[in-house]
């Protein structure tokens, strides 16, 4: 990838992975039926993205949902982001991820983002299509389902746009659209563990981390590297 001409793109995308990486090393499988790909990109160093790479996984995480809700008729669709990394269906249940690594060459960041999502495949919990059945059921629309190719390629070209608007604004020209999307809003968590001080989420700071604000101390950042939100348990707790 690094004697790739800049004005070249590089994207490689399976049916199916049997030794996918995952976040801590995880190993991620993933069946026919998923959304699957790896991108690469390049991020001047000295540009607004370049000094805030954590933001790339959040961009991307915000582009796999948009590249769903602004189809026409599909706005509704409940699919969300969840801090720092996941796609989620409200947030009940994971549909997919994101993973962003990063080397730097003298002034330019080469980026490798890997994301999957679950887009026609019932197991093992629930896939995209299976949310847009249920929709339909519920308001009486008749909305087809998507492919995984339409949506992949629906995902690099909001991310490519994502990009150039933060390049041009900052974290305040794609925060309110993360928002609108995410499933923190409003979130009461523990710190530590299920006896820590209480806190409430606030939302990202200018790094992309998340924000919290503990009662008596003000807002403090979670740095994602570190530190893991436990959705079941409703906390926020170090990652050993």
């Amino acid at each position: 990838m690094f004697k790739l001409p800049e004005e070249m793109g590089l994207i490689a995308i399976a049916a199916r992975q049997t030794q996918g990486k995952g976040r801590g090393g995880n190993v991620w499988l993933s069946p026919m039926g998923c959304a699957l790909s790896t991108l690469h990109i390049t991020i001047p160093l000295h540009s607004n993205l370049g000094q805030r790479i954590p933001f790339i996984q959040h961009l991307v995480s915000l582009a796999v949902v948009e590249s769903v809700r602004t189809i026409p008729g599909y706005e509704e669709i409940d699919l969300r982001v969840k801090w720092p990394n996941d796609i989620y269906y409200s947030d009940l249940m994971k549909l997919g991820g994101v993973l962003v690594t990063s080397t730097l060459i003298e002034t330019t960041f080469h980026i490798l983002i890997g994301f999957g999502f679950n887009v026609n495949n019932s197991n093992p919990t629930i896939c995209i299509n299976d949310l847009i059945t249920k929709f339909n059921k519920e308001e009486g629309t008749n909305l087809k389902s998507l492919t995984a190719d339409c949506l992949i390629a629906r995902t690099v070209t909001v991310l490519e746009r994502l990009i150039d608007i933060f390049q041009e604004k900052g974290p305040n020209g794609v925060l309110p659209r993360y928002y609108k999307y995410w499933v923190h809003s409003g979130k009461q968590v523990r710190l530590y563990n299920e006896e820590g001080p209480l806190a409430w989420i606030v939302g990202i700071d200018d790094c992309g981390f998340l924000q919290v604000h503990e009662e008596g101390k003000g807002v403090e950042s979670v740095h994602p590297d570190g530190n893991s939100f436990d959705m079941l348990k409703n906390l926020i707790i170090p990652k050993h």
